[in-house]
């Protein structure tokens, strides 16, 4: 007969043993999700059309954000929404709703990131590529070396693109 204790002892193993065979589970994986924002109701996959930069580091990743932060300090209204990177390279950018409303549908998470396409056309970063006007603010995202944008209401949904560099076999 198998006491409570040993019996505990097999659960706990056969539970690493399916963590071991299965991988981490996608929740698990992104650690921010409860924190900063819901489970992400929708996500996809975005093949960058560009490399990304060479020496790219979470420094000048983590200058990037402060970058969009001090453009928002300068408008004489609030920011509708926080922006901030996250992981240990600060690679993954987060974008969370601070009013209530904004960013409650895929609609509006493609509106905003419209409107970012628009601002990264005119950085000298992209004019150097010689057709700024072909590029998006993701592919913007991929020349930093981001992973993913997860853009949220801070409420109930949460959209995250996964941002895969020209080199990625799944974007050929």
């Amino acid at each position: 007969m198998v006491s409570a204790r040993n019996g505990w002892g097999v659960f706990f193993a056969l539970v690493a043993l399916m963590a071991v065979i299965s991988g981490p589970a996608e929740a698990a994986e992104d650690r921010y999700i409860g924190y900063y924002y819901p489970a992400p109701d929708s996500t996809e996959i975005y093949c960058a059309r560009i490399p990304p930069l060479e020496n790219m580091d979470k420094r000048r990743r983590i200058g990037f954000v402060i970058g969009i932060k001090e453009g928002m300090a300068t408008r004489p209204y609030e920011a509708a929404y926080s922006v901030f990177a996250k992981g240990e390279e600060s690679q993954k950018l987060i974008i969370v709703a601070k009013i209530d409303g904004y960013l409650k549908t895929i609609y509006r998470a493609r509106a905003l990131l419209a409107d970012l396409t628009n601002c990264a056309r005119t950085t000298p970063i992209f004019e150097e590529t010689g057709a700024p006007e072909d590029l998006t603010f993701l592919d913007l995202l991929a020349l930093l070396s981001f992973e993913s944008v997860t853009l949220s209401d801070g409420d109930n949904f949460t959209h995250q693109i996964k941002i895969y560099p020209v080199s990625n076999k799944k974007c050929s």
